[in-house]
């Protein structure tokens, strides 16, 4: 084996995957959707790959990587200017629970069993589905709860408010100017 070939094309390797990642931006592990963790995988196995391929050169690394990150970012480009490619690429958020609940087709349809959904729901300190108004499937698989009136936690400012105060669940805006009528109208009244 050459030792040093390796090397050299381990650090091209690791040089271009680190401009790779400070180009695409940062987001935490733990918001990344399928898609990105899918990504990041081809891309350290094409760069692993090469290693050790003799026939592989340094420039084939260089550009493999530049052409996966360039379809990379383009994918990042098209989700955030056209919201009709956001949801088909990156999916939306299922309503899991609507009103104390549980709407069994989004489940169906998110490939979640109640298992997984009681361990989601405790990882957000709810620990019955009673206890749970509105749960969320967020795109990364990640739960969002409102609880119902009860056992929500205590702020300041339900001191000031009587428990019959409306309170809304927004199902998003994606900050597009000529979309807030749109979504002003996906709010829902959480008690109606």
């Amino acid at each position: 084996m050459d030792y040093f070939r390796i090397a050299t094309e381990l650090f091209t390797g690791y040089v271009a995957l680190f401009f790779l990642t400070k180009i695409l931006g940062k987001t935490q592990i733990s918001q990344i959707t399928a898609f990105d963790f899918i990504s990041a995988i081809i891309v350290g196995e094409l760069v692993g790959n090469a290693l050790y391929d003799e026939n592989v050169g340094i420039m084939d690394i260089l550009i493999t990587v530049l052409m996966w990150g360039f379809l990379i970012f383009l994918t990042e480009i098209i989700t955030e200017k056209s919201q009709r490619w956001r949801k088909f690429l990156e999916g939306e958020p299922s309503i899991v629970i609507h009103k104390g609940k549980i709407d069994y087709k989004q489940l169906k349809k998110n490939h979640l069993d109640i298992n997984q959904l009681q361990h989601l729901l405790r990882s957000k300190d709810v620990f019955s589905i009673r206890e749970c108004e509105y749960a969320i499937l967020e795109t990364d698989g990640t739960i969002s709860v409102m609880k119902k009136q009860p056992y929500s936690n205590v702020t300041l400012k339900d001191f000031q408010e009587t428990t019959n105060s409306p309170r809304f669940l927004d199902l998003g805006w994606n900050g597009d100017k000529r979309q807030f009528s749109k979504h002003t109208k996906r709010r829902i009244l959480a008690f109606e």
